[in-house]
């Protein structure tokens, strides 16, 4: 049987049909296959210019995928990982920023799902959401709410 050498916009698209991908996570994934890496900067342009490759729908599928997990830390950091620009990331932190306290609630909610019964548990259920990257004022707000709620 005869093994099929596939190109390499055949295999870039091939992951761009699976999902949005960086165009740093897309050139790592290349690279084992191209002889040069002008080869894969050049296909790159190639898939930008055809709007093939996008960073910012790339970055707004990356925040769909982990806003309902993850707190803006977290998805901001992972996003500048992915080499997305300065401007790019203050407008994405604007927009998050509107939602992480309920997001907060609903990771908290999720996990946990009853109020802590003592400070040490307390103390495990902020660190947990601290973890998943949320805001020291999500946190707090989900904390106060809890209380509230106890009232």
């Amino acid at each position: 049987m005869a093994i099929i050498k596939i190109s390499l916009k055949a295999r870039a698209l091939r992951y761009l049909s699976n999902r949005e991908h960086s165009r740093a996570e897309l050139a790592r994934k290349l690279s084992r296959h191209a002889e040069a890496a002008e080869e894969i900067e050049a296909l790159l342009d190639e898939l930008e210019a055809a709007k093939l490759l996008s960073p910012s729908r790339f970055s707004e599928s990356l925040v769909h995928r982990r806003a309902s997990r993850y707190g803006n830390s977290r998805i901001l950091s992972e996003l500048q990982g992915h080499g997305i620009a300065d401007d790019d990331l203050r407008a994405i932190k604007a927009d998050l920023a509107s939602d992480e306290e309920a997001r907060a609630h609903d990771v908290w909610r999720k996990k946990f799902g009853r109020s802590p019964a003592d400070t040490s548990e307390r103390a495990k259920q902020m660190r947990f959401l601290q973890q998943r990257g949320f805001s020291h004022e999500a946190i707090q707000a989900v904390m106060r709410k809890l209380s509230a709620d106890e009232d």
